[in-house]
């Protein structure tokens, strides 16, 4: 159960962290700002409710680990990371900029609160697997969650991982499916269709939650649940909308790895300010 007030207080980190996407995707004139909007509520929860991190401490042994497997939605995990305090809200104006430590994709060598290096699709579920293993091993409590886009899970390193952390009984691992139905080059059905999703894996012996992506109580619930599971990872599957939040971009695969333009930009700015103020007021 998600209270009212815990419910406005997320709307309206997520609404922070779109407007951080727009803002970072215009300055850079390049990024995916569509994958990164979808994602919104997801990071939100994480960092604002489910997670244990600390801005002061970005390195602390006992944090729960975050992977970004689909590490081309940099500007979501940067604009929930500043909106946390990892460091300041003005460097997203500077993403992608050649002097910028905020790059295309994330980089754990130079971002604080960064936990894995990642970009090249289907290799950050390997990394995060290997964390909940290092926790097992080592008799650590933290949990390790991931996010990976559907698009992404074509990947037949991501159906290897999976084998790996169901035999290995990862309870500890958070797999989180970005179900917005895009891709680059079309839908998901269209390029190659990774449907059914819970039911693959289910086959590979994970913990299956179906869930909307953009609905607080549901995501709660979600995590809550996999935090009680015991013996296998759980998989989250989170039907989301690409683009969410800005109207011109919703459900338009152009989005996927376009930057706005001035004239686009200042409408998101003011669409995203005006749900600002109405969530504000607990609406």
């Amino acid at each position: 159960m998600v209270t009212s007030e815990t419910k406005q207080m997320l709307a309206l980190t997520a609404n922070h962290i779109r407007q951080g996407v727009i803002e970072g995707t215009y300055y850079a004139k390049s990024g995916h700002p569509g994958g990164s909007l979808s994602i919104a509520e997801l990071l939100a929860y994480l960092y604002f409710s489910e997670m244990n991190v600390n801005p002061a401490d970005p390195k602390d042994t006992a944090r729960d680990r975050f992977v970004l497997s689909k590490g081309h939605a940099a500007p979501a995990l940067y604009a929930a990371l500043a909106e946390k305090g990892f460091f300041s809200k003005e460097d997203l104006k500077t993403l992608r900029k050649p002097d910028s430590y905020l790059q295309g994709h994330p980089n754990m060598n130079d971002v604080p609160g960064v936990d894995m290096s990642t970009g090249s699709l289907g290799q950050g579920i390997s990394a995060a697997v290997g964390m909940a293993l290092g926790a097992k091993l080592s008799g650590k409590t933290y949990r390790v969650y991931t996010i990976l886009g559907d698009g992404e899970i074509q990947e037949g390193q991501v159906w290897e991982a999976a084998m790996f952390a169901s035999a290995k009984k990862l309870d500890n691992l958070v797999a989180v499916v970005d179900n917005n139905n895009l891709q680059i080059d079309g839908t998901v059905e269209e390029v190659n269709s990774p449907y059914p999703i819970p039911d693959k894996f289910k086959a590979f012996g994970w913990n299956v939650i179906e869930i909307d992506g953009h609905d607080f109580e549901q995501i709660a619930s979600a995590f809550s649940a996999a935090g009680v599971c015991k013996g296998c990872p759980t998989a989250i599957i989170a039907k989301t909308i690409k683009g969410k939040g800005v109207s011109y971009m919703e459900n338009q695969v152009g989005w996927h790895g376009s930057a706005p333009n001035e004239e686009q930009y200042h409408l998101a700015m003011r669409e995203l300010r005006a749900a600002e103020a109405l969530e504000g007021q607990g609406e």
